[in-house]
């Protein structure tokens, strides 16, 4: 009979250690549930921040590309304005060197004319310098 008590008491306890792990185990299982469940809100959440993030940056970078394109093209530009005024500056060059040949001449025209009247000028003074001194 001790046996069989023995038995018993075992047997309900073992039956009530079942019960309090079983509700144990229930209760663990839904705290796990809901940090389950609180980790994918949190994953999504992250998901979404990133992709919005990730968007952002793509935009910025397409605007980026556009002002490169634009600062490129504003680059041609430029070249093409200093290779234009690299022209000009020659032809500039080329009319002042035209122009000091032309005053080189002019001038050298003007100094034989001086020469010349010159020569005449002391041709007259000779002249009347003789026509005095027969007097």
């Amino acid at each position: 009979m001790l046996e069989r008590a023995k038995g018993l008491v075992k047997k309900v306890t073992l039956e009530v250690v079942y019960e309090v792990v079983d509700e144990r185990t229930k209760e663990i299982l839904e705290v796990i549930k809901k940090i389950e469940e609180r980790q994918e809100e949190d994953f999504r959440y992250l998901n979404q921040k990133i992709d919005t993030q990730i968007g952002q940056v793509r935009n910025e970078m397409g605007q980026l590309r556009q002002e490169m394109g634009q600062l490129r093209q504003e680059i041609g530009q430029l070249r093409q304005e200093i290779g234009q005024l690299r022209n000009e500056m020659g032809q500039i060059r080329q009319e002042m060197t035209q122009m000091r040949e032309e005053f080189k001449t002019e001038i050298h025209r003007l100094d034989e004319k001086i020469d010349r009247m010159n020569q005449r000028i002391d041709t007259v003074i000779q002249m009347l310098s003789e026509i005095l001194r027969s007097k």
